[in-house]
């Protein structure tokens, strides 16, 4: 049986956009790690976007979502046959001083 290869997103020539932090969580100081589950075609693209787990900020947690709906994704592999995969993707959001 073919090896199956997971989803990437990290390779740096596929060009994903951070998300934009929103100004309204900005106002409010708010930061953290939102968990998202994503099912990747084999074409590369975001099939579904779910949320595995909350920054605790709906303002951050809808930036992710609607970023990573529109990425990039380096295809799963069964063998050298794209296949559709989930994939989990983390995305941090941290205030500077």
């Amino acid at each position: 049986m073919p090896q199956v290869s997971a989803p990437e997103f990290s390779a740096t020539y596929l060009h994903n956009p951070e998300p934009r932090y929103p100004l309204s969580a900005r106002r409010r100081e708010e930061s953290g790690t939102v968990r998202l589950k994503v099912l990747v075609t084999p074409q590369g693209t975001a099939a579904r976007v779910e949320l595995e787990q909350s920054s605790g900020s709906a303002a951050l947690d809808q930036a992710a979502q609607q970023t990573v709906k529109n990425w990039h994704f380096v295809p799963a592999r069964r063998g050298d046959e794209p296949i559709e995969a989930w994939v989990k993707v983390p995305i941090q959001f941290q205030l500077e001083d």
